[in-house]
């Protein structure tokens, strides 16, 4: 019997058309959480961009790729970057002319790249973001997480200039940075199961894009949208309809969840 459902939100939760949530999908969560299933979202937004989720029911929010999980009002688990590290990469971004986000509870940047055509279209498909989000306005604050927006030849100055840290790509043009502790979906739904006391084999996870792969392998039933990039469609244990095509929905009767 399945206890709890990890939800990615951009292209599994919400179209890969339009970023809406289908009502087949907002019925589908309802009857999980009536019927006493967990229902948790598991997103790179950061948490300020989940509270259309929240409004819905749902009250465990993995945000920032895992760096931040959150029960309400409670914080199970987080992963702070050091403030050195913030200032170090942001003074080289700055340098560079390359574009940083910052996950703290909002999410912010450090207002490179608001006419940079590849910035904004990362933003909207990974976020769904049609505006550049606001400025960073302190470096001080606890940072859960940093991306860097660029490709493979522009990020390999930062690799070279930041040998101790981990530069992770999730998105053609966006890169997570770590310390020695890796933020991951799949370490997050660990402290989720660890919190509640649920086992792996008893959770099921739904995702569309790279940085939910480890997800996907870690439950014991992975889920890949139709709309889902290949290479994870090729991990997941089944692969359910397009988001847009009442995936959720469909996947969850198929194996009599709901």
């Amino acid at each position: 019997m399945y206890k709890v459902v990890f939800f990615d939100v951009d292209g599994t939760l919400f179209s890969e058309i339009d970023r809406s949530m289908p009502l087949s999908t907002l019925e589908a969560i309802n009857k999980l959480i009536d019927k006493g299933i967990k229902v948790v979202v598991a997103t790179g937004r950061s948490y300020n961009l989940c509270e259309e989720l929240i409004a819905i029911g749902i009250d465990t929010i993995i945000s920032a790729n895992g760096a931040l999980v959150k029960c309400n009002d409670e914080t199970i688990y987080k992963s702070v970057l050091t403030t050195e590290t913030v200032r170090e990469i942001t003074d080289f971004a700055t340098l560079n002319g390359h574009g940083i986000s910052y996950f703290t509870e909002r999410y912010s940047m450090n207002g490179i790249g608001s006419d940079n055509e590849r910035i904004m279209s990362a933003l909207k498909e990974t976020l769904s973001l049609t505006e550049y989000p606001e400025k960073m306005s302190s470096l001080t604050e606890q940072v859960y997480g940093m991306c860097l927006y660029a490709d493979d030849s522009e990020a390999q100055k930062f690799i070279d200039k930041f040998p101790a840290l981990k530069f992770k790509r999730w998105h053609g043009y966006v890169m997570s940075i770590f310390e020695e502790t890796e933020a991951s979906k799949s370490n997050a739904i660990k402290q989720v199961l660890e919190h509640f006391n649920i086992s792996r084999s008893e959770a099921i996870a739904f995702g569309d894009g790279g940085n939910d792969s480890e997800m996907l392998e870690y439950v014991g039933l992975g889920i890949a949208m139709g709309n889902a990039e290949e290479e994870l469609k090729q991990k997941a244990d089944f692969v359910t309809k397009k988001a847009s095509e009442d995936g959720i929905s469909y996947a969850l009767k198929k194996f009599g969840v709901i």
